[in-house]
């Protein structure tokens, strides 16, 4: 039976990865802070799925709590298959004008926490010569950004280099690029996003249902919507100065 760890996984693009994964009959390990909230999302998997669902109730920026995370990942009792890091958080104000500390956390969860966790999962992927690591990026992290599209240009270049190195033992590695993206995630940042476009949005099941597509055309980055490849193509042959100017303040997820 494949079974799949999400992190983030009660909200947005994980509630959307839990659903569908559990739609395919994979049985599920949840990872989120908050405990009731676990709780009610995994019944009503097991409810409307007839899968089983772990919950792990833990805040990954603390040391104990990311340590039963990768405890989990490394165990070969009903082993993990697919490890999908999509926690995360914005901060609402540029580089400088956020608290220090505010920005140390974000990093960590955005680079710290999925190289750890993927460390944790990919010796016994390997050993069983299969697995997926699925990596959730952003388009922010093709222009400068900040400090979020930074992280996010990490995270996007460290799943596109270990995906050369895993391949040869089975193991597939996708990073999702999406753009402005209908979650919690903006109002959690405290975002003023009001004055977007209607075009600019994308829902999170669409951008789920491109990744499995990417995935299993083994592509190394899944992005979703005309909007965003356009923007994609863009930046890949602007001048950088050029893509200095197109950068904005608003952070995509």
């Amino acid at each position: 039976m494949t079974r799949v760890l999400i992190t983030g996984a009660t909200s947005g693009i994980g509630a959307s990865f839990a659903r569908r994964f559990a739609a395919k009959g994979f049985d599920l390990v949840q990872v989120a802070r908050h405990r009731e909230r676990l709780d009610s999302t995994a019944g009503e998997l097991r409810t409307g799925y007839g899968v089983d669902v772990e919950t792990i109730a833990a805040d990954l920026l603390d040391a104990t709590g990311r340590a039963a995370v990768e405890e989990r990942l490394a165990s070969s009792a009903h082993p993990v298959d697919v490890l999908v890091n999509n926690a995360g958080f914005g901060l609402p104000a540029p580089f400088p004008h956020s608290p220090v500390d505010d920005e140390e956390r974000m990093l960590d969860l955005l680079t710290k926490v999925p190289l750890r966790l993927t460390h944790a999962a990919v010796p016994g992927m390997t050993a069983r010569r299969r697995g997926v690591i699925l990596n959730v990026s952003s388009v922010a992290g093709l222009l400068p950004t900040g400090t979020y599209g930074a992280a996010k240009a990490w995270l996007t270049a460290f799943s596109e280099s270990l995906r050369v190195d895993l391949a040869p033992h089975g193991v597939r590695v996708l990073a999702l690029c999406p753009g402005f993206t209908r979650t919690e995630f903006q109002e959690r940042a405290g975002m003023d996003v009001s004055s977007l476009p209607t075009w600019a949005w994308l829902e999170a099941d669409r951008v789920v249902d491109q990744a499995l597509k990417d995935l299993g055309r083994r592509k190394p980055v899944s992005i979703t919507g005309w909007q965003y490849k356009a923007y994609a193509l863009a930046v890949r042959h602007a001048p950088r100065t050029l893509a200095a100017r197109m950068a904005r303040s608003r952070t995509p997820e």
